[in-house]
C-alpha cells in the first residue's frame, strides 16, 4: 500500500511538472477552509485554488460515480489537494450528472446542486470531501435532500436557512444543467477525467488509474 501511495504521488507530480517536496515560493494555506474557491467565469465549473498557481487542471466528476470516489479518496484527488494547499495547482471542477439518466433517479443532480449551494456559503472544498467520503452506493440513488443536509451538518458553518432551502428547492438547477452540458461538450468520455491544458493526463487514463487505485472499470457516459 505504501508503494502505491508513493507511485500515485510521483505520478501526479510528474504529470503536472511539479514536485511535492518543493512547490515554488508560495507558503500555501493552513487548511481547506482557507483555500480560495469561486464559480468559474463560464458558470459551469467550480474553481479551487490560488489564482496565481503555476498549473491549472480540469477535473470532471459525477458525484454518484464510484470511480470518482476512488480518485478522491485513494488516488489523484488526495495528491491534488496537497498541491492546492501549497498554492501550486488550481483545479476547475466540472460536476457531471449523467449517471442519473444511466441508472435512474436524480442523486447526481441533487448532489451537484448541493455542491453549488456549498460554494455560495464558501464551503465547497469541505463539503466536496465529505460527500465523496460518504458516497452512497450508486445503484441506491442515495443523494436525497435529507442525506445531503445530514452530510452538510458535518461541515462547520454550512447549514443554515439559505443552504437548506437551496438544497430542497434545487435552487441551482441551471448550474447543474450547464455543468452536465459542459461535460458532454468536452473531450471527456468518462468520470473521473483529469485534463491539463485541454489534454487528458496519460497517467490517469482508464488502465493506469485502475492500476494506481485498484479500482474497477470507470463509469462511462451512456
Amino acid at each position: 500500500m505504501l508503494v502505491k501511495r508513493v507511485i500515485r504521488a510521483m505520478a501526479i507530480a510528474a504529470a503536472l511538472g511539479l514536485s511535492l517536496a518543493a512547490c515554488g515560493t508560495r507558503t500555501g494555506y493552513a487548511g481547506d477552509a482557507d483555500i480560495p474557491e469561486s464559480l468559474g467565469a463560464d458558470g459551469t465549473s467550480i474553481v479551487v485554488g490560488d489564482v496565481g498557481a503555476d498549473t491549472t487542471v480540469r477535473l470532471f466528476e459525477d458525484p454518484r460515480c464510484p470511480s470518482s470516489v476512488e480518485l478522491e479518496t485513494q488516488g489523484a484527488g488526495a495528491e491534488l489537494n496537497k498541491l492546492i494547499q501549497k498554492g501550486s495547482v488550481q483545479v476547475h471542477y466540472t460536476v457531471a450528472s449523467f449517471l442519473d439518466d444511466k441508472l435512474g433517479g436524480n442523486g447526481s443532480k441533487k448532489a451537484a446542486n448541493a455542491l453549488r449551494a456549498a460554494l455560495a456559503e464558501g464551503k465547497f472544498v469541505e463539503y466536496h470531501q465529505v460527500l465523496y467520503a460518504h458516497q452512497p452506493d450508486e445503484a441506491v440513488d442515495g443523494f436525497t435532500d435529507e442525506f445531503l443536509l445530514k452530510m452538510a451538518s458535518r461541515v462547520e458553518g454550512l447549514r443554515g436557512a439559505g443552504f437548506d432551502a437551496a438544497v430542497r428547492t434545487m435552487q441551482y438547477e441551471g448550474f447543474v444543467t450547464a455543468s452536465e452540458k459542459a461535460y458532454e461538450d468536452s473531450s471527456a468520455t468518462a468520470t473521473p477525467t483529469l485534463e491539463l491544458s485541454g489534454v487528458k493526463l496519460p497517467e490517469f487514463e482508464k488502465g493506469d488509474l485502475a492500476y494506481y487505485t485498484g479500482s474497477p472499470a470507470w463509469a462511462t457516459r451512456p
